[in-house]
């Protein structure tokens, strides 16, 4: 059996290599659950995902959580169809809910450079929650280039172009159920 035998047909000639399978990245997320469970017992929760990437993200780690939680979504632009962040970011859907005096938690697919994750705490944060933390699936700390505390981590992964589970490339791959590594063909790298 082909390593890539989980990607559907019409993208295995993008796709270079499966970096986290999708049973990892479901075990992962039951684990950070388990963790945030733990530290909001006897609190109500505020999910906010980062749109689009963190919508799969976010619906698994719901699914697994067991303290009262809301969702509410954001969407950022800071991308285009770039493979990096411009660092200038544009709210293209702000949140419904108000957050005063609630317990956020920031929901991320991957934090690279931590730029438009910054800007997003700090805005978060001006409207004045009883807390705010972050949770991303996945971090490069390779990139960064602002200190930026995530409370919770799924994995670290090297400086390549990762697509799958949210993850795009010029709006494609989201779909995939794993984390794969694009092949540089496909983005010009």
């Amino acid at each position: 059996m082909s390593e890539l035998a989980s990607i559907p047909p019409t993208f295995r000639d993008d796709v270079e290599s499966i970096l986290i399978p999708e049973a990892e990245l479901d075990a992962r997320l039951a684990e950070l659950a388990a963790e945030v469970d733990r530290d909001y017992a006897g609190k109500e929760l505020l999910l906010v995902g980062v749109l689009k990437g963190a919508i799969f993200v976010m619906a698994d780690l719901a699914r697994y959580l067991t303290v009262p939680s809301a969702m509410d979504f954001m969407a950022v632009s800071s991308y285009g169809s770039s493979t990096s962040s411009s660092g200038v970011v544009r709210i293209l859907k702000d949140l419904d809910t108000e957050i005063e005096g609630r317990d956020v938690l920031i929901v991320e697919d991957i934090v690279d450079s931590g730029l438009t994750l910054d800007y997003l705490t700090k805005n978060l944060r001006s409207r004045q929650p009883a807390s705010v933390e972050i949770l991303s699936l996945l971090t490069k700390p390779s990139r960064r280039e602002v200190d930026l505390p995530v409370k919770y981590i799924g994995f670290e992964v090297p400086d390549v172009f990762v697509v799958g589970y949210g993850l795009d490339y010029a709006e494609r791959y989201r779909s995939l159920r794993d984390i794969v590594t694009l092949a540089p063909s496909v983005y010009g790298g």
